[in-house]
């Protein structure tokens, strides 16, 4: 059945070129005073997707941005490569190490578990979970993540066929962008990790060790906005916890339809999931909050968080067409069509900054969190990472009898993170041995009904680092309770799943996961200029200060990590 989106998607394609050109690159410089810097994140889009749409689509709102701007085209996102340390890279110009954040879903050797009312007696130790499962709401989880809101079109959400959903889209627009401004109240207290010093819950701004770009923003009387996909995001208000003045987070993995599927679960739904959050972007460009309902002034530091191309990327098979690539690496038909829509929604931002007459202040970066393995989906290797945990500890209980599980926690998507409850070196070198020498169950299929009936070696992995040598990796401190104690790099192609119902993840090291887009475009930018230099997305966080004239320097991360500007800015 075919989908309309609500939001505003208006498909801007011809003409974006001419409305935007400007004489020269120096005109372009010399003629604007950067006041506004809007961030847009899209999950998934690598280089080459860019490179291609622009090619086959010469009068894109995509191609007028990348025209007006300056292109980096070798760039790279964090390691591990998720959605969390990828976002905040952006933000804080720092990598895990130096963040602390790896993962939405990690642990943490000293705080207590969640619930802990006993600090003094209570064993360290703890998963620290940034994902829907801290959200208020709980069986079945709300799109306000437990703000109840009242609104009958947003009540009646879960249950609406989607032709009801549908025609009703004004107003569950409406009630959507109603959410509150501070998503960490919608955060439940007795799902945080706990801080044996204090004995209270740790808040994702609590547990990000340096300062964000909108922190730097607010100390200098200027205004900040953002939307992301979980209340979590939070994070992003960085120590102070006060960065983000208007942070919007409809929860991503909320029930979305009858069926109760959530929006990452059909393609289309994804579409309507983010439309959302542009038409919050589409308010804040006007002057307003992200509902719409209190002028606030545009934004200094502003953005959103795309989730559309990553599901696209993930997807088997959503409204009959097939996600992923083309065999020959070009996107596929599911793909194409959410390159469609993201061009549709730039050419609505693009237009609705030209139409609040903010062209000549106002700069867009376009990159992406993370990239997707692997695009090639003859390397696909769906690999039961559950079977490799469950072996591995069922090993170490056999040789030391009577000693906890070995694995305290994993997160596998298409890398493997571990944290172990011994840290001694023979407990290390006793799970890399393991996991390098002994095979995997896997599926080799692509066809989401297929068995794991195959095998892979080292399980699934090329290399494995632990203790000193995994903190070395990721510039973590030796010892830091943060960091993983183990970190395993996968085989190209292998994602690691119990299930066959997806075609690539991220998370890895593998060129797919880490080459992404990065275009800065519009005012204060040159233009017309490609830009091969290495770069890192790293470097967008002093790039949003040197932008609007303030100190990079101001960064804790861009100090420790001398994280440089972005050439040719």
């Amino acid at each position: 059945m075919s989908r309309r989106y609500i939001g505003m998607a208006a498909g801007l394609s011809i003409g974006l070129l001419a409305l935007f050109a400007v004489p020269s690159a120096t005109a372009a410089t010399e003629k604007s005073q950067v006041k506004h810097v809007l961030l847009l994140s899209v999950d998934g889009l690598h280089q080459s997707d860019l490179a291609y749409y622009v090619a086959q689509h010469p009068h894109s709102a995509l191609a007028a941005l990348v025209g007006n701007g300056t292109e980096y085209t070798n760039a790279r996102t964090t390691f591990p490569s998720d959605s969390f340390p990828g976002m905040v890279a952006q933000l804080t110009g720092g990598g895990p190490g130096t963040t602390g954040i790896y993962y939405d879903d990690t642990y943490n050797h000293q705080l207590l578990p969640p619930g802990t009312v006993d600090c003094a007696t209570a064993a360290p130790g703890s998963e620290v979970g940034w994902t829907e499962a801290a959200d208020r709401s709980q069986n079945p989880i709300t799109l306000d993540a437990g703000q109840k809101l009242s609104a009958p079109a947003l009540a009646a959400l879960p249950t609406n066929t989607l032709a009801q959903t549908l025609a009703d889209s004004p107003a569950i627009t409406k009630a959507i962008l109603a959410m509150t401004p501070t998503p960490q109240s919608l955060l439940d207290p007795a799902a945080l990790p706990v801080d044996p010093a204090s004995c209270t819950p740790v808040y994702p701004h609590n547990y990000i060790k340096v300062n964000t770009v909108f922190e730097v923003a607010r100390a200098h009387g200027l205004t900040t906005a953002w939307s992301d996909k979980h209340p979590a995001y939070e994070i992003l208000n960085g120590p102070s916890g006060t960065g983000v003045q208007d942070l919007f987070t409809p929860e991503i993995n909320s029930v979305a339809d009858a069926a109760g599927d959530d929006w990452t679960t059909d393609n289309a739904l994804t579409q309507e999931y983010d439309s959302t959050k542009v038409a919050a972007v589409v308010n804040e460009i006007n002057g307003m909050d992200h509902s719409g309902s209190r002028r606030v002034g545009t934004p200094a530091i502003f953005g959103m968080n795309f989730q559309t191309v990553s599901t696209a990327e993930k997807l088997p098979l959503s409204d009959g067409l097939a996600g992923g690539y083309n065999s020959d690496g070009t996107p596929g038909p599911l793909l194409s069509k959410a390159l469609d829509y993201i061009d549709a929604q730039v050419g609505t931002l693009q237009s609705t900054i030209h139409t609040a007459g903010l062209d000549n202040s106002t700069t867009i970066i376009l990159s992406a969190k993370h990239g997707q393995s692997p695009q090639d989906l003859s390397a696909l290797r769906r690999v039961d990472d559950g079977k490799i945990i469950d072996g591995l500890n069922a090993a170490w209980s056999t040789s030391h009898p009577g000693a906890a599980p070995l694995v305290a926690f994993a997160v596998d998507d298409d890398g493997m993170l571990m944290w172990l409850s011994d840290r001694h070196t023979d407990a290390l070198a006793f799970a890399k041995q393991y996991l390098l020498s002994h095979s995997a169950p896997a599926n080799l299929s692509t066809d989401p009904k297929g068995v794991f009936s195959s095998t892979v070696p080292s399980s699934g992995l090329t290399r494995v680092f632990t203790g000193d040598a995994a903190d070395t990796l990721v510039r973590a401190q030796s010892g830091d309770s943060h960091a993983p104690d183990l970190i395993g790099i996968g085989q190209h192609g292998v994602v690691y799943t119990g299930k066959v119902a997806k075609i690539a993840e991220h998370g890895g090291d593998a060129a797919d996961d880490r080459d992404v887009a990065l275009v800065v475009s519009g005012a204060g930018v040159n233009h017309h200029l490609l830009d091969s230099t290495e770069v890192q997305t790293t470097q967008i966080a002093p790039s949003i200060l040197r932008l609007l004239r303030l100190d990079p320097h101001e960064l804790a991360a861009v100090r420790m990590e001398h994280t440089k500007v972005l050439p040719k800015l």
